[in-house]
């Protein structure tokens, strides 16, 4: 399928430290690490295609990200049901992972989004959400 994103890797100021909450979340996301050697890459395959996260340790570390500063403001990922963010809410919970806001039906992006929030060690917002109606015919971007 064209257009669809293909790999997306991100500096982290503490490896480790993101490596944790990456793995977590990518795992749980039905993800397998395919490279862990001072860098990491946890690849995908489904029948839509095919999507690769790494994670690289940053070469200015004391770097801090800022979410409304050019560059990214944050990451999604699509699951099948609201059970299953909420499922993803309790392993990031219980794993003591920053969550901004905890799962909850957000109807200003379509009347069914329902996502939880949480952010990654160095500040990236990341979230998890079901949303079977936001990408219905006729809904307007």
């Amino acid at each position: 399928m064209n257009g669809l994103v293909h790999h997306i890797d991100l500096n982290a100021g503490d490896l480790a430290a993101s490596k944790r909450v990456y793995g977590l979340l990518l795992d749980a996301l039905g993800y397998t690490c395919v490279r862990d050697d001072g860098e990491c890459e946890w690849d995908i395959r489904s029948p839509a295609g095919f999507a690769s996260i790494g994670l690289k340790q940053a070469r200015l570390p004391d770097h801090a990200h800022q979410r409304y500063a050019p560059g990214i403001h944050h990451l999604a990922w699509s699951v099948d049901s609201r059970a299953e963010v909420d499922r993803i809410h309790a392993l990031l919970r219980d794993a003591g992972i920053r969550i901004l806001d905890a799962p909850a039906l957000y109807p200003e992006y379509s009347a069914d989004y329902y996502a939880v929030f949480f952010e990654d060690p160095d500040g990236i917002k990341l979230e998890v959400l079901n949303a079977p109606g936001f990408a219905a015919p006729g809904r307007n971007p």
